[in-house]
């Protein structure tokens, strides 16, 4: 009788070891290794890979016949674009957030819109009773959806070459096990095993497949970082539970941009696409209030108009407070340091809030020349003047930088009635487009001081 091997796996990073340590040498976390069972024996596949073309000879560029149809458009504009233009065929997609979020409805409602399309949908956490009332509830009736409740992997391949579906939907990766592994579902190597065997028959089939997986306390996806590797798209679902509003955001993606962004509101029939985000990034009030700026920023190919607000108040302890939401803090804390050099105001002995309206975080640096100007507006107690928005990058000299596709914010801004725009005056524009708004050029935060207070 062989001897069963086994080893000691971080359920952190993944990393493999021959005894129990207390702290992993990789990613330095504490009590994460556990003693899980290495089956090995021959594996078999569920499916002939000569049935589906995959060839084991190489052969030339041009002698690679292409596929009529590269991508499955979906009715989802959204998700359209964070995928780059549609679901690739054969790829694998992971998508991971919170627990409530509405992963599940967001790809259940997505794969009934798909009416010309066989979808089937693997569940291992919930019943079909369950998954039957959440469809109810999207009231969008399909013929070619298939539901199944399975966790292990040969069972679930049997049923993909009775159905054969262009489209699959697994919820979640850490319900999965296969017999190749003897741990159990959930563990790194089950998890790492099932996501290679799906990966390997999506690819010899052809067959898009979306992986919906679960993250950890700080935010990260659960199980090995070599899961992100093997997959070709991730994407992040992530929003606030008290609001109604969720971002589907693109971390990474092999066939098209990897910062695209999809706005949703979450309503009673489901996730409600929202083609106009920056009517919910900027609050709608009657009377003007000092502290806030919009700004022009990109997400992706996308143009948003968000609104900074920030409370600069006198400080009561000895320290003064920095508190920022949706904007980096140590980013905020530089725009501060340029004021007080560059400009002569004290903030020395001021707490200074920033927040980013609508929830959502922004890293483009073409903001800040909008957060200066909401500080400045609250430090002076002045509101800016109505319809007017700021797009530029600062420097720590104090000079207004030049940003990327200036044209795309412009007409963004002119689109949604903005008055007036102020750029860098290092900026070119073409003289192609006569644009209604009026674009304001400066190159110093003293100039801008002088021209809004």
């Amino acid at each position: 009788m062989a001897k069963t091997k086994t080893t000691f796996i971080c359920q952190s990073c993944g990393i493999e070891s021959a005894k129990w340590q207390g702290k992993c040498p990789s990613c330095n976390s504490w009590n994460t290794f556990v003693e899980e069972i290495i089956q090995k024996e021959s594996k078999k596949e569920n499916w002939k890979e000569d049935e589906v073309g995959r060839s084991s000879t190489s052969k030339k560029l041009n002698e690679i016949e292409e596929t009529e149809n590269q991508r499955i458009i979906t009715e989802d504009a959204e998700l359209n674009r964070v995928l780059g233009g549609g679901i690739v065929l054969g790829s694998v997609i992971l998508v991971a957030g919170e627990p409530g979020i509405g992963k599940s409805t967001l790809f259940l409602q997505a794969s009934l819109q798909l009416k010309n399309c066989t979808t089937l949908y693997i569940s291992g956490e919930e019943s079909l009773q369950q998954i039957k009332l959440r469809a109810e509830r999207i009231k969008i009736p399909n013929e070619h959806f298939y539901l199944l409740t399975a966790t292990e992997t040969q069972a679930i391949f049997n049923e993909v070459k009775k159905i054969k579906p262009q489209l699959i939907i697994i919820d979640s990766i850490q319900t999965l096990e296969t017999q190749y592994i003897e741990s159990a579902p959930g563990s790194v190597s089950q998890v790492r095993e099932c996501t290679a065997e799906i990966v390997r028959f999506a690819k010899a089939t052809n067959t898009p497949v979306f992986i919906i997986g679960h993250i950890t306390k700080d935010g990260s996806i659960a199980g090995p970082k070599v899961l992100e590797h093997m997959v070709d798209t991730v994407l992040q679902f992530e929003g606030d539970r008290h609001y109604s509003y969720r971002i589907l955001r693109t971390t990474k993606n092999r066939f098209g941009s990897a910062h695209e962004l999809g706005i949703y509101e979450m309503n009673e029939g489901g996730l409600r696409q929202i083609s106009n985000p920056s009517e919910i990034l900027i609050t709608q009030k009657e009377d003007s209030l000092s502290g806030i700026a919009i700004a022009a920023t990109l997400e992706g190919a996308r143009p948003l108009l968000i609104e900074t607000q920030a409370l600069v108040t006198q400080s009561v302890y000895g320290t003064p407070q920095r508190t920022s939401s949706g904007f980096d803090l140590r980013r905020m804390q530089l725009l501060l340091a340029v004021l007080e050099k560059r400009g002569g105001f004290h903030f020395g002995a001021k707490d200074v809030f920033l927040n980013i309206a609508g929830g959502i975080k922004v890293e483009d640096p073409a903001i800040d020349l909008a957060v200066l100007c909401a500080i400045l507006s609250s430090y002076e107690d002045k509101c800016l003047p109505h319809k007017i928005c700021f797009v530029g990058e600062v420097g720590l000299s104090g000079e207004v930088r030049a940003v990327n596709r200036i044209e795309q914010r412009i007409a963004e801004a002119e689109k949604l009635g903005f008055e007036k725009i102020v750029i860098s005056s290092f900026n070119k524009l073409s003289f192609t487009h006569e644009y209604k708004i009026d674009i304001v050029k400066v190159n110093k935060i003293e100039t801008l001081y002088n021209m809004l207070f």
